[in-house]
């Protein structure tokens, strides 16, 4: 990364927790530790990293402010979020500033690494996009809406997308200008403007905690690292 270059951080934690069953889900705590602060506080020891903007619900914002004194976040920034995740994400990139680069990373993604930082802003560096992912074990099946199986896909030609992605400020925000239908994935709405996105080596304990069975297993992972 260039000396003069600037990154930003948008840690996406506005969701409802619905499939946890709580909206504090991020606030849970995983080896007594809030599940939310696990990649907060990576981004914040990550010293190219310049500015994190932290988007959550309103139910939450006074715990996240709350978090921030007590874990003194001297980089971070709250936000209120949107109903949607490219809402939230919209209203993040507003809050950025004089960033040449953005990283985007789900908040219920506890186990970020400064390596997966460091990779995704080499590989962004070659096409403006960069993207986690890792290959996927399973076969996988296209189904109709009946069940029915359509076609089995080739495995090895398959990646489940991650986060962090990483992106070239002007290009993530050209996306989400345009953006008007709903998508889940960052890098989607840069492709529909015709930009390459490049897939770089995630991690497969880079689990994303949406179930109470995630939160175990997260558990599980945080007693190994």
């Amino acid at each position: 990364m260039n000396k003069g270059s600037k990154l930003g951080t948008i840690i996406v934690a506005a969701g409802r927790g619905e499939r946890m069953g709580t909206a504090n889900k991020l606030f849970l705590p995983l080896r007594g530790k809030p599940l939310l602060a696990w990649s907060v506080d990576t981004c914040h020891r990550c010293d190219l990293i310049r500015q994190i903007v932290i988007t959550l619900n309103s139910e939450n914002l006074e715990l996240g402010q709350k978090l921030k004194e007590e874990r003194d976040w001297s980089k971070v920034t709250l936000c209120l979020g949107g109903a949607r995740r490219q809402d939230s994400v919209r209203e993040g990139l507003h809050k950025l500033s004089g960033c040449d680069w953005v990283m985007v990373h789900d908040g219920a993604r506890p186990f970020l690494t400064l390596d997966l930082i460091q990779n995704g802003l080499e590989i962004a560096m070659e096409t403006g996009a960069a993207v986690a992912a890792v290959p996927v074990k399973d076969t996988i099946k296209l189904a109709d809406g009946d069940g029915l199986v359509r076609e089995t896909l080739q495995r090895d030609e398959l990646w489940a997308i991650q986060t962090p992605q990483v992106f070239m400020f002007d290009i993530i925000a050209e996306a989400y200008q345009e953006l008007s239908a709903e998508l889940t994935d960052d890098a989607a709405a840069v492709e529909q403007l015709g930009y390459k996105v490049k897939l770089y080596m995630g991690a497969y304990n880079n689990i994303k905690v949406t179930t109470p069975e995630d939160l175990a297993l997260a558990e599980i992972i945080a007693q190994n690292i």
